[in-house]
């Protein structure tokens, strides 16, 4: 009988190497100063409800509850029927695309740099948003970020936008930079992007203080570390591939999310949140 053991893949613990990191966009690497909220107040007028109701107040609790979500997931649910949630996303898109060009979008600090940071260690990195390609079109070219990346993502490209874990996989398989998706890094700012992250089994699954939700709903939701912003995930990845903070993978002992914040306290030393920015 041949031999075909040769074949037979390897079941252990990958390298800890993480080829492969996986970026949100607004909130995470880009800071829009709430046009999300101003676009949807467009949108929601658009459909008969007025900011300042009772009706908007409630509407706008569940689009901030849900910052990560495909924006037309999130309008089908508001508004039921599908011709009205296709109504209010075209309303969204407009307004949020015309906010951008009004040059109301910015980088945050040090996020160009890290993704060159990130590239420099060996790593492809992919961006990743809610939006419809057309306004994460719009938003790279205000950023100039067309070639800063091989690929950018959004929810039609992948099938499902998040919580699902479909753009992670999907950034996988089109780079093809990874061999196991525990050699997977995302980072994110929202609970959407921490459980897109943990359903796709990332090895590493970051959450950013400088977006929507803060530290407690991030770790509630699956983050592995929380860093202030995402400039510390270069040297975070480093640390865990060389085994001085985590174990591979990027999973913490103690049960909880490693704490790595501007003071790079690790996880357990006094359990005080760090600041956030």
């Amino acid at each position: 009988m041949p031999d075909t053991s040769a074949a037979v893949p390897t079941r252990g613990i990958p390298t800890p190497f993480h080829p492969l990191v996986v970026l949100d966009m607004a909130g995470t690497t880009v800071s829009d100063g709430g046009l999300v909220e101003r676009a949807f107040a467009r949108a929601a007028a658009h459909l008969g409800v007025e900011t300042g109701t009772p009706e908007h107040t409630a509407q706008l609790a569940y689009v901030r509850a849900t910052m990560g979500e495909s924006k037309i997931s999130v309008f089908r649910h508001l508004y039921g029927s599908e011709e009205a949630a296709r109504s209010a996303n075209s309303a969204f898109e407009e307004a949020y695309a015309e906010l951008v060009a009004g040059g109301l979008v910015e980088a945050l600090p040090g996020a160009r740099e890290t993704v060159e940071r990130l590239r420099e260690q060996g790593r492809t990195v992919v961006l990743t948003t809610g939006f419809s390609r057309t306004t994460q079109d719009a938003l790279l070219d205000a950023l100039g970020w067309r070639d800063l990346v091989p690929l950018a993502l959004c929810p039609a490209d992948a099938g499902r936008g998040r919580p699902y874990p479909d753009l992670v996989l999907a950034a996988l398989l089109r780079t093809g930079a990874a061999e196991d998706v525990r050699q997977v890094a995302v980072a994110g700012d929202t609970a959407y992007d921490m459980l897109s992250g943990t359903r796709a089994g990332a090895g590493v699954v970051a959450g950013v203080l400088t977006g929507a939700h803060d530290r407690e709903r991030l770790e509630a939701h699956g983050a592995t570390h929380v860093l202030g912003s995402v400039a510390a995930l270069p040297d975070l990845l480093a640390r865990l591939e060389s085994g001085t903070s985590g174990t591979p993978g990027g999973s913490d002992t103690s049960g909880t999310a490693e704490r790595v914040d501007g003071s790079e306290r690790a996880a357990g030393s006094d359990g005080a949140p760090g600041t956030t920015p």
